[in-house]
């Protein structure tokens, strides 16, 4: 069995898939099939010294690494964050020179195309 996150039209759900061997007949469908539940977003992180520009994803994916520290100063286009989509590392760039705000994502979290990831003052 292997658990997975995945996002259909919005709504995050965790789904538990079960593996066949290879060549192995299937096996009869269950009377009940279990229905994946919707996760409850996790509440939007409070962003205390956010700034006023928005450092937001292009794409719907999973964050795979933060690439820059509160407080750290970027240029535009550097890397902020990383998303992961479609087995695919795609850099969130600075749109403009600043200073690293807040990171409003951690590692991990499912985010949605459009999220605000991080902030710039």
């Amino acid at each position: 069995m292997k658990n997975y996150t995945i996002t259909v039209n919005g709504s995050v759900y965790d789904v538990t898939v079960e593996e066949k061997a290879a060549g192995a007949q299937p096996a009869a469908a269950p009377a009940a099939a279990p229905i994946a539940v919707p996760k409850t977003a996790p509440a939007p992180k409070a962003a205390a010294g956010a700034g006023s520009i928005e450092v937001k994803a292009g794409a719907a994916g999973k964050v795979f690494k933060i690439e820059a520290n509160v407080g750290q100063s970027v240029k535009k286009g550097d890397p902020v964050v990383i998303i992961e989509a479609m087995k695919m590392e795609i850099p969130v760039v600075a749109p403009e020179d600043g200073t690293v705000a807040s990171i409003d994502a951690a590692v991990g979290d499912a985010i949605e195309a459009g999220a605000v990831l991080a902030t710039l003052n």
